[in-house]
C-alpha cells in the first residue's frame, strides 16, 4: 500500500468536497445531515449552533460517520470516514473557519452561538478511486505511522 498515494487520493476528494452528510447516534438512533466541511489535512471541521442536536449527540456518543465525494469528483470517487468527533471553542480555527471560508449561518465569527465541530478520522475507506484498488480501507494509524 503506497501510503502517498492514498494520502494524495483522500486528499484530492476532500480539496473538491465540501458539502457531505455527518452521521451521529443518540440513544442508539442514528441522525444524519447535510453539513459543510472544511479540512486540515484529514481533519474535518464543520460550523454549528450551539443549541444543535448535533452537539448533545456528540457529547453523548463522540463516534461520527462522514460521506464527502461522489458528485464533485470526475470519476464519481469518495470517501467514508469513521471519525471521533469534539467540540471546540478554539478561535484561532473559528478565525481561520470564518476567514477563509463560507460565512453563511452565522452573523459573525464572535457569534455566542456558534461552535466547531472537529472530526478526527479513525478509519477511511475510499471508494470508486481509478488509481487504487477500491474499495480500500484505510486505518489512520497506518497512515501517519
Amino acid at each position: 500500500m503506497d501510503k502517498a498515494k492514498i494520502s494524495e487520493e483522500i486528499q484530492k476528494i476532500l480539496d473538491v468536497s465540501k458539502v457531505g452528510v455527518l452521521s451521529t447516534s443518540y440513544n442508539n438512533v442514528p441522525n444524519s445531515r447535510y453539513m459543510v466541511f472544511y479540512h486540515d489535512e484529514a481533519i474535518l471541521y464543520t460550523k454549528t449552533d450551539e443549541d444543535s442536536p448535533k452537539v448533545e449527540e456528540v457529547e453523548s456518543n463522540p463516534q461520527a460517520h462522514i460521506l464527502l465525494g461522489y458528485e464533485e469528483t470526475k470519476n464519481k470517487s469518495f470517501v467514508e470516514i469513521r471519525a471521533k468527533a469534539e467540540i471546540i471553542d478554539d478561535q484561532e480555527i473559528i478565525n481561520w473557519l470564518w476567514e477563509t471560508q463560507d460565512k453563511t449561518y452565522f452573523d459573525s465569527k464572535k457569534d455566542p452561538d456558534l461552535t466547531v465541530l472537529k472530526l478526527t478520522p479513525v478509519q477511511i475507506k475510499i471508494m470508486n478511486s481509478d488509481k487504487l484498488d477500491t474499495p480500500m480501507t484505510i486505518e489512520m494509524k497506518d497512515i501517519l505511522e
